[in-house]
């Protein structure tokens, strides 16, 4: 594997650079840094052609990743997740060329193996030897996952309401886990304190390393190859931290920069829940950022985040390609939840569900007309929330019969 073309980290707030061969947190202003590379060298040194001929894993685009040395890879078999066509479901949203980028199969069951394959790969490098982070649940079992493949400690605070497997997943990869009465402000606080006591921690919280967002890109790499290096018009991506989101456009970007793709970028529209929406009622606004949400509650647990550190990144690529912001209700995404599984057999996450549901939406109000090519983003597999689909069936004794029709 060649080395990275990565040069320098940089601030997307106040332009500062960064070296990017030490740990690195957030900037002095507070923004998130972001990594940068050295696309011409990219460009005269791989091709589309080279990239497809390589094992069908993340890594396939080592040169766009922040890992130097091959040696320092910790790898799960994460990437290449598939791109399913979803016609019976794009005819009954009125969205024909429907397509769903389907996280479920990654180690650990969601989107959020990627960033913690990169982010613990690249702190492993750089000689971390622990880490720490708030999480609402996934991220906090795909880090405790890739750490202890790495062989590297972990502590996890998370909402004691978090989902049970991800509790589950945290303890079996020997994690130190403790859970909160509260939401993933107040896990973060916890962590942030936590970290200042405990030398040699790395606080690997959303968007406070540079290199989980250069994991979650690869989702946006992987949908314009598997498109045959063209990029669909519409992506839609459910936003807690909105750190896909930001990759996906960040992802897109650069592979304009290099040739691989030509264009318009496509249009992204955040998803939220109806009980914690503050990027799109700053996007309603106009602003640049957003406020915090008072009272966050939804079943789509993993988008419950009050204030995203990057939320100004969201709002950004929001404007830039021309895309919106949606708010569901949890009915509507537990409709669709149920609706997806039945008209397509896949039981997708919550969150991938109010993806769904937002396009059901746009095409009621007319953003979208029907004609574009849409892809939805399911971050995750239903299985780490079976209560969001109840399953009441009748119980037969051993000597009973089924009926003769259903129903």
């Amino acid at each position: 594997m060649p080395h990275s073309a990565l040069s320098h980290l940089d601030c997307p707030r106040c332009g500062a650079r960064h070296d990017a061969d030490r740990v690195q947190g957030t900037c002095r202003c507070g923004s998130p840094l972001l990594a940068r590379y050295d696309l011409s060298r990219v460009a005269r040194q791989v091709s589309r052609r080279d990239i497809a001929g390589r094992p069908a894993d993340l890594w396939r685009y080592h040169e766009l990743l922040p890992v130097r040395d091959a040696a320092h890879v910790v790898s799960l078999g994460e990437g290449m997740t598939p791109l399913l066509a979803m016609p019976r479901l794009g005819r009954a949203l009125g969205v024909p060329n429907l397509l769903m980028k389907d996280e479920g199969p990654l180690p650990t069951g969601t989107f959020k193996a990627r960033g913690a394959a990169v982010g613990v790969s690249r702190a492993a490098e750089l000689g971390v030897r622990a880490v720490a982070m708030p999480s609402n649940g996934n991220a906090g079992a795909a880090w405790s996952a890739y750490a202890a493949r790495a062989g590297m400690r972990s502590l996890i605070v998370m909402p004691a309401s978090a989902p049970a497997i991800t509790r589950a997943e945290c303890v079996a990869a020997g994690a130190e886990l403790y859970l909160v009465d509260g939401l993933i402000g107040d896990a973060g606080r916890i962590v942030a304190a936590a970290v200042q006591r405990r030398p040699g921690y790395l606080d690997a919280g959303t968007l406070r390393e540079p290199y989980r967002i250069e994991g979650k890109k690869t989702m946006g790499l992987e949908i314009a190859e598997q498109l045959g290096w063209r990029m669909p018009g519409v992506i839609v991506y459910p936003t807690g931290g909105g750190v896909g989101i930001i990759g996906i456009h960040k992802a897109l970007r650069e592979l304009l920069q290099l040739g691989w793709v030509s264009g318009e970028l496509p249009r992204l529209v955040a998803v939220q829940a109806a009980g914690c929406a503050p990027i799109v009622a700053a996007f309603r606004a106009g602003a640049a950022d957003s406020q915090p949400w008072p009272q966050a509650g939804t079943v789509a647990f993993g988008i419950t985040v009050p204030k995203a550190l990057g939320d100004f990144l969201v709002l950004e690529a929001l404007y830039a390609t021309g895309g919106t912001a949606v708010a569901v209700t949890d009915e509507e995404l537990l409709a669709d939840q149920r609706e997806t599984a039945r008209l397509e057999g896949s039981l997708i996450c919550p969150e991938g569900a109010a993806c769904v549901a937002a396009v059901r939406r746009l095409r009621r109000s007319g953003w979208l007309s029907g004609a574009e090519e849409v892809v939805v983003l399911n971050t995750g597999t239903g299985l780490i929330y079976p209560h969001t689909v109840p399953a009441d069936v009748p119980v037969l004794p051993p000597s009973g019969s089924i009926p003769l029709t259903a129903g």
